[in-house]
Order: structure tokens, then C-alpha cells, then sequence
């Protein structure tokens, strides 16, 4: 190739692999070459052309496509794969297809129709790594996209690349949990950790209302596997999208981002319970680990400690000493108040909290107490209920309600030192109180000790961003939207302050904006404050109409009853864009 032949310019490469080509062709030729065709013809080929990429060579069993645009080629990406995944599952009688894809941003040199050069050898080599049905990005592409995409990537670490000189960070999305698996090359750096879904499990009872039952023995198992570190825990407000349908493991896996899924169901008659629960790969469609539990109800709590402990030495997971230490089951070792602790889940379950779902809730937890008033669990979660009445008014004055939250948190830690709920909530108390040096510690404590815990994620980053502390808060709610693959809109509200106040308002402005869809009414005084202090004085008045609109009675003063910052200097500026806005005092 001469050099006046050569062209040279900056490109997205995508590199797509059909994964265990050979192996299937050996099986069934025909069957396989058809159905790829049609996969080229009516899936793949109009993706590329809908995100204005060109196809520079197709392989049979692959293809390589250019683009102008970094972030058409992720979309394209992401495209393909949930095409496929829609396609694997409506397809009955055939086995299913899986891609491998890889996208890089690098050099590339054309001659004529064809490509070469190091962008295009990393793509290729990303896409030997990549996970079934997932999509690894290099560091420069996702640089790229990040905040220009509405998807969530979780970091691959260092990869070392077949001929390629030095190790390449990487990025995933979907495909189970393993971001870089093996593939030509081995892996020099961190491992993403293993993730797990549990999914509800089904209440084999005549009674209806065991549904509790069986969806607090699931709670229970999430809150355990939550305090492991080397596992991540797909959020129960995303596993409980999957509730009294019937479920294709894979396919959930898939759809979550988990490699794991855990099933199960209850039968309880009388006192006696019968529990069945099996552990699937889901990436690779096999049982793990299967079990049927026939106890007396009062063992229920011992079964929960093994099905834990059995799952994370299934899992492979790594248990420090302190983690070993907090495996066991310690809601409440009352079955009675267990019945109580399960009722009152069942009435939070929205992930919003709401003055109708807590006071549903609050007398359950209150006769749970009663029972055994040694649990730890139940005063923290009391302490919640107060600390919520103090934040949004609901029954008792502030000072009164904090007095109350303030009482159960110390009798909690007094009995645990180590419940992660009562330090995130002792968290909150302290944003209440405006002392924030203690409110960030308590968080920090929380995550610590709950680190697979979305919530704690979630709800500690909240608390973190009103004390300043922006990239850690950004940090942890972007965690919480990669581990709830179907998102609660009430994170949105979280992730678009951590961005606001963290100083990243493209970013913010997106995810406002999602949040004003999905929850009407709310995103918009913040999308207001943005466009006023940005000089889009315009949008920032046409943001207040429509928050005046859903919401009549919400004025300046509402939102300053709100914030609890330690910024008090960029609260005012805030006030006084609302007001510059036309939101009256």
C-alpha cells in the first residue's frame, strides 16, 4: 500500500461476532447459515444504516462497521444486542443466537473500501473479549459517550489485548457480570465482580396472602448478600418487575445484567414450610445449585443462613472476616414478628416513599417491635418512619419526630453496631440537624457495611451530595442505576442533584428531563434553576409553567423546606433563580 494511497483519520470501529460459530455450524449448516442470513438482512444491516454507520466488511460469521460518530456506534451496539435478545426469546423450536461486540475510538488508515490499522485491531480484539449478548467499549470510546448516552457501563479495569502493546481499560454493557471472559487473550486487571438477581419467589400456598411471606423470605436473602463486597446485587425493585410472570432464566439474566439468577418458591401450610430454590448460570443456561428445604416454620431463619452462605461459596465470592461475621440472618428471630417484618415490606414496595405506604406500614413494624423488642432491624426501620415524618411533616412536629428517630437509632446500634440501615439513617438525621461532617460519616459507614446495597447507595448519595461531597455521591448513585437495570424514578431525582450540584449540568439537563417524563411534576424546578443561572431565561420560565401546572401550590418557599445543604450561598442562588423564573415566594 503506497503512502498517497493511504487515508488517515479518527474513527468508532464496531467489531460483531456470532459466538460458537464453528460449533453450530457443525451441528446444523443450513439451519445456521439461514438464520444468520436473516439475522444480517433484517436486524443487524438496518441497525447500522439507523445509526448512520457503513459496513466495511462482512465475514459470514461477522461483520466491521465504521462511524463517524462515537456515540452512534455504542447505540448501534446496544441496538443490535437488544434486538437479539428480544429475537432469542420470541424464536421457539430454535436455539438462540448471542453476538460478541466490541467498539473502539482510534486511528484508523483506508484504502479503497477497506480499513486497517490500530483503531480497528483493538475493536477486534475488545470483541473477542466481550461477554455473550454484551458490548465492551474501549476507555477512549466510552470517554466519549459518558453522559451523552442514557445507559449505564460498568468498568472492566485493565485488559490485556492479543498484539496489542500495552493493556487497554474496558467497558461493559449487558451481558452477565463478567466483563472481559476468555477469549484469545488473558486478563490482566480487575474482574468485574460476580452479579446476582433474585427474583421473587413463587408462593406455592392456597392463601394469597402468603404472597408476603414469600416475598419477605427474598428481602431477607437480598439484605444478607447485600453486605458482601466481592457481589454485586441487582436491586429488588428491578428482580420484582419479573413478580407472577412466568420467567425465562436466561432471558432475565440477560435483561438484568446478572450472570447468577437465583429461583425459588414457598409452600407454607400450618407449621410447616417447604422452600425450593436453585441457582442458574444464566449465561451458560445450566443449575448451579438446587435445594428443597421441608422445616418446621421456625427454622426459617436457619435456612435463610444457609441458602446465603451456600450461594456465595457457589458464587466464588470472598468473605472477609467482618463479612463472614454479618452473613447471618438478623431481622428477627420471633416467626410472629417475622409475619409483622413481611407485611410491612410488602407496603414499601414502590420504591417511593410515601406518607400512605410508611403509615400502612408503621403499625406492622410497631407489633413486630412489641414481640421482640431486641431487634435491631425493626427499631431502624421505626427510626426510618420518624425520620421520614420529620423530613416531610406528616404527623408530629420536626424536633419531636427526630426525638423519636434519634431513640430507636440508639437502641438499634446499641444492639448492633454493624446494621447498615441504622447508620444510613443516622445519616439522615444528621442532614436534618445539619451537621454534616456526621452525616457523611454515617453514610460512609452504611456503604461500607452494605456494599451491595442499592438503596444505601442510592439514599447515601443523596446525603452526600447535600454535604458537598459531589464525586462520591456521583459515584454511588451511578452504582445504584447499574445494579436496577429497570430504574425507580425516584433515582433519577437523585443521580440529576448528585450531577447538578456536582457541577455536571449537560448530564443533569438529561436526566431531569427523564425524570419530569417518568414523575410529572417534579425535575423541573432544578431544569429551571439550570436555564435561569445559564441565561435560557425562556426555558427556564417555560420549566416553572409546567411545575405550576402538576404542582399549584408549590412555590420558593416549598423548595427551600426541601433542601438541607451545606452550601446555604448555592441554595440562595437557587432560591433566587426560581424567583427570577416566575415561581412566587
Amino acid at each position: 500500500m503506497s503512502e498517497a494511497s493511504m487515508v488517515r483519520r479518527l474513527a468508532a470501529i464496531l467489531a460483531a461476532d456470532v459466538v460458537g460459530y464453528s460449533r453450530m455450524m457443525g451441528e446444523d449448516e443450513i439451519g445456521t447459515l439461514g438464520a444468520i442470513r436473516k439475522i444480517w438482512s433484517e436486524l443487524f444491516n438496518p441497525a447500522v444504516a439507523g445509526h448512520r454507520g457503513r459496513i466495511v466488511k462482512m465475514m459470514g460469521d461477522g461483520a466491521l462497521v465504521e462511524f463517524a460518530s462515537a456515540v452512534d456506534a455504542v447505540q448501534c451496539a446496544v441496538a443490535v444486542q437488544k434486538a437479539m435478545t428480544e429475537r432469542n426469546g420470541a424464536e421457539t423450536g430454535h436455539k438462540p443466537i448471542f453476538f460478541r461486540i466490541g467498539v473502539n475510538l482510534g486511528d484508523i488508515v483506508i484504502e479503497g473500501d477497506d480499513i486497517f490499522g490500530d483503531g480497528v485491531n483493538v475493536a477486534a480484539r475488545l470483541e473477542s473479549q466481550a461477554p455473550a449478548g454484551g458490548v465492551l467499549l474501549s476507555d477512549s470510546i466510552h470517554a466519549q459517550v459518558r453522559g451523552k448516552v442514557d445507559l449505564a457501563f460498568a468498568d472492566a479495569g485493565e485488559i490485556a489485548l492479543k498484539n496489542i502493546a500495552q493493556p487497554v481499560r474496558a467497558w461493559r454493557w449487558g451481558g452477565g457480570d463478567n466483563a472481559a471472559q476468555p477469549g484469545s487473550g488473558p486478563v490482566a486487571g480487575r474482574l468485574l465482580k460476580p452479579t446476582i438477581a433474585v427474583l421473587p419467589f413463587a408462593n406455592m400456598s392456597n392463601d394469597p396472602e402468603q404472597e408476603f411471606f414469600a416475598d419477605g423470605l427474598v428481602e431477607d436473602i437480598l439484605t444478607t448478600l447485600s453486605k458482601l463486597s466481592g457481589l454485586d446485587v441487582i436491586a429488588r425493585n428491578s428482580s420484582f418487575a419479573y413478580k407472577g410472570k412466568n420467567v425465562d432464566v436466561r432471558r432475565a439474566g440477560r435483561e438484568l445484567g446478572a450472570r447468577y439468577v437465583l429461583e425459588g418458591s414457598v409452600r407454607k401450610a400450618g407449621n410447616r414450610i417447604r422452600i425450593t430454590v436453585q441457582l442458574i448460570d444464566a449465561e451458560a443456561g445450566t443449575h448451579v445449585w438446587a435445594e428443597r428445604y421441608d422445616r418446621a416454620i421456625e427454622d426459617i431463619f436457619a435456612v435463610q443462613d444457609e441458602i446465603t452462605l451456600i450461594l456465595a461459596t457457589e458464587m466464588q465470592v470472598n468473605l472477609t472476616e467482618g463479612e463472614q461475621a454479618r452473613m447471618r440472618y438478623s431481622s428477627t428471630s420471633n416467626v410472629e414478628a417475622w409475619n409483622y417484618w413481611a407485611q410491612g415490606l410488602a407496603c414499601l414496595r414502590t420504591g417511593v416513599v410515601t406518607k400512605d405506604g410508611v403509615g400502612k406500614a408503621r403499625p406492622l413494624w410497631e407489633k413486630a417491635l412489641a414481640l421482640d423488642p431486641n431487634s435491631a432491624a425493626l427499631h431502624a426501620m421505626i427510626a426510618f418512619m420518624h425520620n421520614s415524618d420529620a423530613r416531610f411533616g406528616w404527623w408530629d412536629d420536626r424536633p419531636t419526630a427526630l426525638s423519636k428517630s434519634k431513640q430507636h437509632l440508639a437502641r438499634a446500634l446499641e444492639l448492633d453496631p454493624d446494621n447498615a440501615d441504622a447508620h444510613l439513617f443516622s445519616g439522615m438525621v444528621a442532614n436534618l440537624e445539619r451537621r454534616f461532617d456526621d452525616s457523611v460519616r454515617e453514610v460512609r459507614l452504611a456503604l461500607s457495611l452494605a456494599p451491595g446495597s442499592v438503596d444505601i447507595a442510592a439514599f447515601g448519595s443523596a446525603m452526600l451530595s447535600l454535604a458537598g461531597i459531589h464525586d462520591e455521591a456521583i459515584a454511588q448513585i451511578e452504582k445504584a442505576v447499574r445494579l436496577s437495570p429497570i430504574l425507580p424514578a425516584n433515582f433519577l431525582g437523585i443521580q440529576g442533584q448528585a450531577y447538578r450540584l456536582g457541577g455536571r449540568i449537560e448530564d443533569a439537563i438529561r436526566v431531569f428531563e427523564a425524570y419530569s417524563e417518568r414523575s410529572p411534576g417534579f425535575g423541573h424546578a432544578d431544569l429551571a434553576i439550570i436555564y435561569q443561572q445559564t441565561g435560557r431565561e425562556e426555558e427556564a420560565r417555560a420549566e416553572i409553567a409546567k411545575l405550576r401546572a402538576a404542582r399549584s401550590n408549590y412555590t420558593v418557599t416549598s423548595y427551600a423546606a426541601a433542601q438541607f445543604r451545606k452550601d446555604t450561598a448555592g441554595l440562595e442562588a437557587d432560591m433566587a433563580a426560581l424567583r427570577a423564573a416566575g415561581l412566587p415566594e
